[in-house]
């Protein structure tokens, strides 16, 4: 894309994140052009050592930190502290994702940074929030998962489920990850008027209290017999889902699959009792399915106007021009060669964000960044690296 003009460009923003939520929310403004320095430890995000890994380099690290430009700073010494605080006078943004109080002990904290800083927006992600009874409790997502209410609300759709589902999809991650990335655009935007920053604290578990709406307000008036869970039915070939909403939606379907009949019986035909009577029209459907392939069903569907799809793999889905054109994938770089990686999900014309082109090496950028931000020469920086500040000397 033309990288001439970004929406975030000049904006500088300081990432001390890791793991997924923070990162992830990281890379999205950098997708949009601001420069985001991501701090480190001297051993690196965690995530550079997660597979898949060739010659050393993580495409988990580089999916989450494209764009981004890697600075080493031992925080835990007084000398780390020094440098990020000289940092934090020039940025924008602040993104951690430590426990609540971490940052405080970093020198790094609201209070702190707020006074170096009055511009500052500043974004703390975590598990729980910065307050409450519940703010010192680990989590990650799959924690926050079923704290939340999310995995049992999905059981109680399966009818044949006793237990919650094992997970390695970080919902909670992304999810959180993104309301932070509005959050702060939103702050941004309030500084234009106010010429103030801003604390924003964005909770996971107040994130995956989005998800389950109608478990949410049934919680509060009871439960009734209306909702409909839309199964996947079986293809010869793997699985398919239909969602025959609108009454339209379901006549296309029942003359798709050779059965006007089911428009005549009324525990289909009525909105009301198809409704309740879903899970036996899917069997009935799933006789005509179960013969035929995936891709025949979705073409036979869909002609009809009738929403399906089957179920792809991921490794199906990246190299499916028709559901994802080849301009949504982004080809990254870094040491060990070339990867792939979905554009940001957000659409304009002319293009307004795009992945990063390199995924750096730890450390890559500290020099430049601690001299093009600070002012630090290389009589200072040795100064600072004598002290401990990029770890042990």
């Amino acid at each position: 894309m033309n990288r001439m003009s970004r929406p975030l460009d000049g904006i500088r923003v300081i990432d001390l994140t890791m793991m997924i939520a923070g990162p992830y929310c990281g890379r999205l403004l950098a997708d949009l052009g601001a420069e985001v320095v991501k701090i480190e430890p001297p051993e690196g995000d965690f995530t550079r050592l997660l597979a898949p890994v060739r010659d050393g380099c993580s495409t988990y690290f580089g999916h989450l930190n494209a764009g981004k430009k890697s600075l080493v700073l031992d925080l835990k010494s007084p000398a780390g502290r020094e440098a990020a605080q000289a940092l934090v006078a020039k940025a924008d943004v602040l993104l951690e994702n430590f426990r609540p109080g971490v940052v405080d002990r970093l020198g790094l904290g609201w209070a702190t940074t707020s006074k170096l800083n009055p511009r500052l927006v500043q974004c703390s992600i975590s598990g729980y929030g910065q307050s409450g009874p519940a703010r010192d409790r680990p989590a990650y997502a799959p924690i926050v998962h079923a704290s939340s209410g999310y995995d049992l609300a999905v059981m109680a759709l399966q009818p044949d489920q006793k237990e919650p589902q094992s997970t390695a999809v970080m919902v909670a991650d992304i999810l959180s990850g993104t309301f932070a990335f509005g959050a702060i655009q939103a702050a941004l935007l309030e500084r234009t008027r106010t010429g103030k920053g801003r604390l924003v604290d964005v909770p996971l578990i107040d994130a995956m209290l989005q998800l389950p709406l109608i478990e949410f307000q049934r919680a509060q008036f009871g439960e009734d017999d209306s909702r409909v869970a839309y199964r996947p039915v079986r293809s010869a070939d793997g699985f398919v889902v239909i969602a025959p909403i609108t009454q339209k939606n379901f006549e296309a379907m029942a003359d798709a699959a050779g059965r006007p009949d089911w428009k005549e019986r009324r525990e289909f035909a009525d909105p009301v009792e198809r409704r309740r009577n879903y899970t036996k029209l899917m069997r009935e459907l799933e006789e005509w399915t179960s013969k035929r392939p995936g891709a025949e069903i979705e073409r036979l569907m869909m002609a009809t106007g009738t929403p399906c799809a089957r179920h792809r793999t991921v490794a199906e889905v990246m190299d499916d021009r028709e559901i994802v054109p080849a301009e949504r994938i982004a080809t990254v770089h870094d040491k060990a060669g070339a990867f792939r990686v979905p554009e940001p999900p957000f659409r304009a014309d002319p293009p307004m964000a795009s992945v990063g082109a390199t995924a750096d090496s730890l450390g890559q950028h500290t020099d430049e960044v601690l001299e093009g931000w600070t002012g630090f020469d290389a009589a200072r920086r040795a100064e600072l690296r004598g002290r401990g500040a990029f770890g042990r000397a």
